[in-house]
This record gives structure tokens, sequence and C-alpha cells, in this order.
């Protein structure tokens, strides 16, 4: 009994640092927008429809080719080790149907939200942006868009906003959409 107790709290463990691990990807990758280090300062757009505030902030010094690409490495980086750590549990013989179950289902939600990541982003693409690339969690999207020397107008959020709500069913409150010239 006491081996039981151990080997599900050794696999509770992992499944907490996985969840944790995710969540501080997506706060650093939200800091580092916001921070000014590579994305600048952020400004309000209001979607048209809703009357709701979707973040979007003008570009910085760096080239938006180099977040684009220091993006999609970083949210391949935390996707892989957490997908190691889920291995691993997996690989205990000893574990439990329960705790394997739910070892299965955090690598199938991870395996969804990187489908509808790839998803989003090649319909934002498809729509005439240059590049972009989707932080998905949970409860909340982040989008990042390459945009012209316009800016994102109005209309861009709303079709931006459009295709996450589509693949996600997320409320527009939980859309953040920044932008790198």
């Amino acid at each position: 009994m006491n081996k039981l107790w151990k080997r599900n709290a050794v696999v509770g463990a992992v499944l907490v640092l996985v969840v944790a691990a995710i969540v501080l990807n997506s706060r650093y990758a939200e800091s580092t927008q916001n921070s000014g280090k590579v994305l600048g300062q952020a400004t309000e757009v209001i979607a048209p429809e809703t009357e709701e505030t979707v973040e979007a902030a003008p570009a910085a010094e760096s080239t938006s080719s180099d977040y684009f690409a220091a993006a999609r490495l970083s949210r391949q980086q935390a996707r892989d080790s957490a997908l190691a750590l889920l291995q691993e549990a997996t690989a205990d013989e000893t574990a439990d149907e329960q705790v394997m179950g739910e070892v299965a289902h955090s690598i199938e939600v991870m395996a969804s939200n990187t489908m509808a990541e790839a998803q989003i982003e090649n319909m934002i693409t498809a729509k005439g942006y240059t590049d972009c690339v989707v932080f998905l969690s949970e409860d909340s999207a982040s989008v990042v868009v390459a945009s012209s020397d316009d800016g994102l107008q109005t209309e861009d959020v709303a079709k931006i906003t459009d295709v996450v709500r589509q693949e996600t069913g997320l409320p527009v409150s939980a859309i953040k959409i920044l932008e790198v010239n």
C-alpha cells in the first residue's frame, strides 16, 4: 500500500510539474511580449462587434521573422519537456489505471492544442497575413501577427478573432492579439 501511495504521489507530482511548465511558458511568452524586450508596449484595439478590448503591440527593434522563429522554438521546447515528463510517467509499469488515464488525457490535450495552433496559424496566414504564432492554453489564446506598415486595423482584429473563436470556442475576452511589424 505504501508503494502504491508513493508511486501515485510521484506521478501526481510529474503532472503538476507538466502543468506548471505549460503555465510558466505561457506567462513567459506573455511577459516577453508585454515587457518591451521584443514587441514594445501594448496598445488597445476595440473589436467592432463586441466592444471588447483586444491587446495589440507595436513592433520594437528586432525583426519579425526572428521573433516568430524564437517563439516557435520556445513553444516547441516547452512541449518537448512536458511530453518527456509524461512519457516517463507512462513508462512506469507500476502506475495504476487512473494515473495512466490522467497522463493520457494530458498528452491528448497537448496534441489537440498543437493541432489547433497549427490550424489557426494556417488559417490566419491564408487570410493574407505574412506570419503568425499562436499560444493556446485551456482558457485563453494569444495570437502574435506580423502586420503591415499601417498596423492591425479593426477589421484585421475582427478577422483574426473570428478564426480563433471558430477553432477554439473561446470568448473574445479570452483572446489576445498582438502585432509585430
